[in-house]
C-alpha cells in the first residue's frame, strides 16, 4: 500500500511536477528498478549474516526516509537520491521478508503437514491487495486537494505501522541461528572469527552460484517476469491498437489486481493438495504462453479489448499458479543458512534477465502480430521446458532434490 500510494504517480510528478525531460523520467524509474531489483542479492546476503530482524527494520527505516526526502526533493540530484534510497531499502527488506515466510512456511509444513504454497499464496494475496489498494490511497489524496508530497507522506505513514508491526511481532533471534554462533564462539578462538564468517559467506556465494537446480529455476523464473513485463510493455501498444488511446489499462491492472485477492488462496489450496510444486511451476508457465498465443486469436469482442483482457487473465492465472511453487522450490534447493542469500539472487538474476529481455523484446513492437506473440510465447514455454527438470519438490529435502543438487 505504502510503495503503490506512490509509484504510479512519481513519472508524472517528475515530467509535469519538475519539468524533467522523458529521458530523464525513464533514467529515474530504471535507477529505482536498479537499486532495488538489482541489489536484492545484497539484502539476502546481509540476512543470512544477520538474520532478518535488523535487515528487515533498517529497510523500512530508510524506506521512511526516502519517501520523506522525496516529499521535498526539487533538484534532479536530490531526486536520484531519494528514489535510489527507496529501491535500496525494499532491496534489503523485500529478501529478508521473503525468505522468512519460506522458512516458517517449511517450518510449518514439517509441523503441521499443511504445504507451503498455502503461507506463500497468503503472502503474495496481500501483496497484490496492497498493489490494488495504493494506488486508491493516492488517488483520494489527489481528490481531496493533496498533492504528490501528500502521496509521499501518506506511505511513510504506511511504513511507520510495517515498521512497528516488524518491531513488534518478529522474533529477536532465531533460535538455531544463535545457538550455532554460541557453539562457534566456544569452539573457536576469537582471532578465528571473522576468518571463518568470511570463508562461510564465500562458501555460500559458491554453493548457490555452483547450483544447477537453483539456476535452472532462476532462468525458469526469469522466463516468467519477463513475460509478465510485458503488462508495461506489449500491453499498452495493443490497447492503443485495439481502442486507440491507453485509458482502459487501468482497468486491466485493477482486473489482474483483484483476480489475485479473490482467487490466489483458492486456487493454491486446490494445487498445493493436488500437484507438485514442480508441475504447479510447469503449468503456470504454459497458461502464460498460452495467454500470448490467445492475443492474435482472440476475436476483438466489445471495445476491441478482449484479446488484451484474454491476456491479463491468462498470466494472473498462471502468476498465481507459478510464483508460490517458485518460492517453495528454494528451501529444497539450498542450504537453511543460505536461503536470504538465494531468495535475493532469485530476484537479482531475474532482475537482469528482464533488463536483458526488455531490450529485445521492445525491438519486437514493429514486427507483425502473430510474429510478435508467438516469440513472447516461446519464452515462458521454454522456461516450462526448464521447470520440467527440476526436482519435484513436494515438501522437504527428499532423496530427489539431494541427488539433483548434487
Amino acid at each position: 500500500m505504502g510503495f503503490y500510494a506512490v509509484l504510479p504517480y512519481l513519472a508524472t510528478h517528475l515530467g509535469s511536477g519538475l519539468g524533467m525531460a522523458g529521458w530523464l523520467v525513464g533514467l529515474v524509474l530504471g535507477l529505482r528498478t536498479f537499486s532495488q531489483q538489482g541489489l536484492f542479492v545484497v539484502g539476502g546476503a546481509l540476512t543470512d549474516r544477520y538474520g532478518p530482524r535488523p535487515v528487515v527494520l533498517a529497510g523500512c527505516a530508510l524506506r521512511i526516509t526516502g519517501f520523506g526526502w522525496l516529499a521535498v526533493a526539487g533538484s534532479t540530484a536530490t531526486v536520484i537520491a531519494a528514489v535510489l534510497l527507496i529501491g535500496f531499502a525494499a532491496a534489503l527488506f523485500s529478501p529478508a521478508v521473503e525468505s522468512e515466510a519460506a522458512r516458517e512456511a517449511v517450518r510449518h509444513e514439517r509441523d503441521t503437514g499443511t504445504p507451503r504454497a498455502h503461507v506463500l499464496a497468503l503472502f503474495s494475496a496481500a501483496g497484490q491487495a496492497g498493489a490494488f489498494i495504493g494506488p486508491l490511497l493516492g488517488s483520494l489524496l489527489l481528490l481531496l486537494g493533496g498533492d504528490f508530497r501528500a502521496a509521499c507522506l501518506a506511505g511513510a505513514v504506511v511504513f511507520v505501522g510495517v515498521l512497528a508491526g516488524h518491531a513488534r511481532l518478529m522474533p529477536r533471534a532465531d533460535p538455531v541461528r544463535k545457538r550455532i554462533r554460541e557453539r562457534g564462539r566456544d569452539r573457536t578462538p576469537a582471532s578465528d572469527t571473522a576468518t571463518r564468517t568470511a570463508q562461510r559467506g564465500r562458501s555460500s556465494w559458491r554453493a548457490v552460484f555452483t547450483s544447477r537446480p537453483f539456476l535452472l529455476l532462476c532462468l525458469a523464473y526469469s522466463s516468467y517476469l519477463v513475460a509478465y513485463n510485458q503488462l508495461y510493455l506489449s500491453l499498452p501498444v495493443e490497447v492503443e491498437r485495439a481502442t486507440g488511446s491507453e485509458a482502459a489499462l487501468g482497468w486491466l491492472f485493477a482486473l489482474s489486481s483483484l483476480l489475485v485477492v479473490v482467487a490466489q488462496l483458492p486456487l493454491t489450496r486446490w494445487s498445493a493438495h493436488r500437484i507438485a510444486p514442480r508441475t504447479a511451476l510447469v503449468t503456470g508457465l504454459a497458461v502464460v504462453a498460452a495467454g500470448f498465443a490467445a492475443v492474435p486469436l482472440t476475436p476483438a469482442g466489445p471495445g476491441g479489448l478482449l484479446p488484451g483482457a484474454t491476456l491479463v487473465v491468462l498470466l494472473t492465472l498462471g502468476q498465481m499458479l507459478l510464483v508460490p511453487a517458485a518460492r517453495g522450490l528454494v528451501p529444497d534447493l539450498v542450504e537453511d543458512r543460505q536461503l536470504g542469500l538465494a531468495t535475493g539472487a532469485l530476484s537479482s538474476v531475474s532482475g537482469i534477465a528482464v533488463l536483458a529481455g526488455s531490450a529485445a523484446t521492445g525491438a519486437l513492437l514493429d514486427a507483425p502480430a502473430p510474429v510478435r506473440w508467438a516469440v513472447l510465447a516461446a519464452v515462458p514455454l521454454a522456461g516450462a521446458a526448464l521447470a520440467f527438470t527440476l526436482p519435484a519438490g513436494r515438501g522437504g529435502k527428499d532423496q530427489e532434490t539431494r541427488a539433483v543438487a548434487g
